[in-house]
């Protein structure tokens, strides 16, 4: 299989697909092949996030790693995505100081990285600020 065929068929980072017990209703991401609450209970099945939540923490990276240098400064932060599962993410085309725990965010589709003398693109999610999506 091809890198590009690979990455393509990577159905969590590209769509947000993660799993949702059938058993006790809770959401998962990325997805897993077993229910941490059900444990043998529950059953998985995939199910795609909407792609909306709320920035929990965040901080601001000054000092990047190598790969990316040219997007500093940026956020990371951590999702609360309205399905439950929490995840880690940049958010991208926003002033870092415009940014608070509580506002609204959205998944879009962006340029992670570009790999070495190859280069090779990774893309995958990161969050955009909401309008309107003002902090509680």
């Amino acid at each position: 299989m091809s890198v590009p065929r690979f990455w393509r068929n990577q159905q969590s980072r590209y769509n947000l697909v993660g799993v949702k017990c059938t058993n006790c209703g809770r959401t998962y991401f990325p997805p897993r092949s077993l229910c941490p609450s059900c444990r043998r209970l529950g059953k998985l099945e995939k199910f795609k996030l909407r792609g909306r939540g709320e920035v929990v923490t965040y901080t601001v990276i000054h000092t990047a790693t190598d790969g990316f240098g040219d997007q500093v400064p940026y956020v990371m932060a951590i999702i609360r995505m309205e399905e439950g599962p929490q995840l880690t993410a940049q958010i991208a085309d926003c002033d870092p100081s415009e940014v608070r725990i509580g506002m609204k965010v959205e998944a879009i589709f962006r340029k992670i990285q570009e790999d070495g003398t190859a280069g090779l693109i990774h893309y995958g999610y990161k969050f955009k600020l909401l309008e309107g999506g003002n902090a509680l």
